[in-house]
C-alpha cells in the first residue's frame, strides 16, 4: 500500500460565502443563492488545490398564504436554513411579504399573451379590396414591385395573419413568409408603413408559442432591435432640431415661422407613425421574450435603456407596453441595475397617478418590483413619489399595491 509522501494533500478545507436571496419567479418559493468554496490543504496548512462552484438552494413555503404572519415564518426560515445569516432577517421577512402579495402564476392577468385581437388595429393603410388566402401568391408578387405596391402586398398579407385560422396555411408559404422578412430587412428605413405592417404579420405569429421558431427563424427579433435603437435617435436629432428655433426667433422672422410650424407638423405626424412602428416591434418582442434564453439575448442588447427612453413619450399604449416589458425584466438583478442607472423611477414619477387604469397598475407593479432595493426606494422618495402613491390608497383597485409599496419604502433605514 502506498504511502502518503510529504507534499500530499492531508486537509480539504470547505466555506460557503455570498448567500443572496431572491423569490422564485413564478412558485411561492425563496431562491438562495451561494458558493462554495472548496480547498485541499497541504501537510503545513498551505493552499494545494481550489475550486469554486455556484449553488442555487430552493426553499419551498407550502404553508406561506393570505393569512400567514411573515414575521413568525422568516425567523423559522431563517432558522432552518444555515446558510441565511441571521442578519438577512429582515430582507427575507420583505421577500415573504412581496410573495403572500404577488398573484399566483397562472392568474390569466399575468399569464396573458399580447394577441393580434387585443391590439389596436393598426390604421396607417387603408385598402377598399378584401384579402383572400387563395390569392395569396399575387401578394407575394407585389412585393417585388416599387415601395407602395409592397405596402399594399405587405397589408393584404396582414389581413389574413389577423384572422389565426389563417397561420397554419401560412406557415407553410415559406415563400410568401421570406419575401417578407427580406423586404422589411432591406426597406424598412424607407418606409415606416411598410416596416410596421411587415412587422404586424409576424407578430401574429408571435402570439402563438408554436409559432415563435418561424419569427426566430427569419431573425425578426434582431431586426426590431435594430429598428426600433434607430427609430428613438431618429426622432431625438429631429426634436433637437425644432428645440434650437427659439419662439422670439419666430415672431422676428415669419418664414421662419412658416418653416418651423412646417417641420413641427412633419413631426408629429413622423411621430405618431413611429409610435405605431415601436408598439407593434416591442410586443412581438415581448412575446418572443416567454423564452428566457430569447430575452436574455433582448437584454444584452440594451433594451432595458430603449424601454426607460420610452417612457417620456405621452402615447399611452405604447407607454403600456414598454411598462409591461420593464415589469417583466425588474424580477432580475442585473435589468434592475440597468433601470436605476437610466433613472426609471424618476420616468415612472410622472405616471403616478393617471387616468388610464391598466397602465397605473402596470407602473405601480414596476414600482412594486423595484422598491425591494434600498437605493430605489430612496429615489422614490426623493422623485415625491411617497405622498402621489399614499393618494391612491382611496382607490380600492390599487390599494393593496400601493399599501405593498408604501410598507416598502417605510423600511428605508
Amino acid at each position: 500500500m502506498d504511502t502518503l509522501q510529504a507534499g500530499d494533500p492531508r486537509y480539504l478545507k470547505r466555506r460557503v460565502k455570498g448567500c443572496s436571496i431572491d423569490v422564485h419567479p413564478t412558485e411561492r418559493a425563496l431562491v438562495v443563492q451561494y458558493e462554495v468554496e472548496a480547498t485541499v490543504l497541504g501537510e503545513l496548512g498551505n493552499p494545494m488545490v481550489g475550486e469554486r462552484k455556484e449553488c442555487q438552494k430552493i426553499i419551498r413555503l407550502k404553508s406561506l398564504n393570505a393569512h400567514t404572519d411573515t414575521s413568525s415564518l422568516a425567523r423559522k426560515v431563517v432558522e432552518e436554513c444555515r446558510l441565511i445569516h441571521p442578519s438577512k432577517l429582515l430582507e427575507v421577512e420583505q421577500l415573504l411579504f412581496y410573495l403572500q402579495n404577488r398573484k399566483h402564476s397562472n392568474d390569466n392577468q399575468e399569464k396573458k399573451r399580447i394577441s393580434p385581437r387585443d391590439f389596436t388595429p393598426y390604421a396607417g393603410v387603408e385598402l377598399d379590396e378584401e384579402a383572400s388566402i387563395n390569392s395569396i401568391s399575387e401578394y407575394v408578387e407585389l412585393l417585388y414591385e416599387d415601395i407602395q405596391e409592397k405596402i399594399r402586398g405587405a397589408t393584404l398579407i396582414l389581413q389574413l395573419a389577423r384572422n389565426p385560422d389563417n397561420l397554419e396555411e401560412l406557415i407553410q408559404n415559406e415563400t410568401a413568409l421570406g419575401a417578407l422578412a427580406r423586404v422589411l430587412r432591406e426597406d424598412w428605413k424607407h418606409s415606416v408603413d411598410l416596416a410596421t405592417t411587415i412587422i404586424y404579420v409576424f407578430f401574429c405569429f408571435s402570439s402563438f408559442s408554436q409559432f415563435h421558431g418561424l419569427v426566430t427563424h427569419f431573425k425578426i427579433g434582431a431586426l426590431c432591435m435594430n429598428i426600433i435603437e434607430h427609430e428613438l435617435k431618429s426622432v431625438s436629432g429631429h426634436f433637437e432640431f425644432l428645440d434650437l428655433i427659439s419662439p422670439e426667433e419666430c415672431s422676428e422672422n415669419q418664414s421662419l415661422k412658416k418653416e418651423h410650424e412646417k417641420s413641427f407638423r412633419k413631426y408629429q405626424s413622423l411621430l405618431a407613425k413611429q409610435e405605431q412602428l415601436l408598439r407593434v416591434s416591442l410586443c412581438l418582442l415581448l412575446n418572443l421574450a416567454e423564452d428566457t434564453r430569447t430575452e436574455l439575448k433582448i437584454r444584452n442588447k440594451n433594451i432595458v435603456h430603449m424601454l426607460v427612453k420610452i417612457l417620456d413619450r405621452e402615447d399611452q399604449e405604447l407607454l403600456l407596453v414598454a411598462l409591461s416589458f420593464l415589469k417583466k425584466l425588474s424580477i432580475f438583478l442585473e435589468n434592475k441595475n440597468d433601470m436605476a442607472e437610466a433613472f426609471a423611477v424618476e420616468k415612472l414619477a410622472r405616471l403616478v397617478p393617471c387616468e388610464h387604469q391598466e397602465l397605473l397598475g402596470t407602473a405601480l407593479r414596476l414600482l412594486l418590483n423595484l422598491s425591494f432595493d434600498t437605493a430605489l426606494r430612496g429615489h422614490m422618495v426623493q422623485t415625491g413619489l411617497l405622498p402621489k402613491v399614499s393618494s391612491l390608497l382611496a382607490d380600492e383597485a390599487q390599494r393593496q399595491l400601493s399599501m405593498c409599496i408604501l410598507y416598502h419604502i417605510s423600511l428605508r433605514p
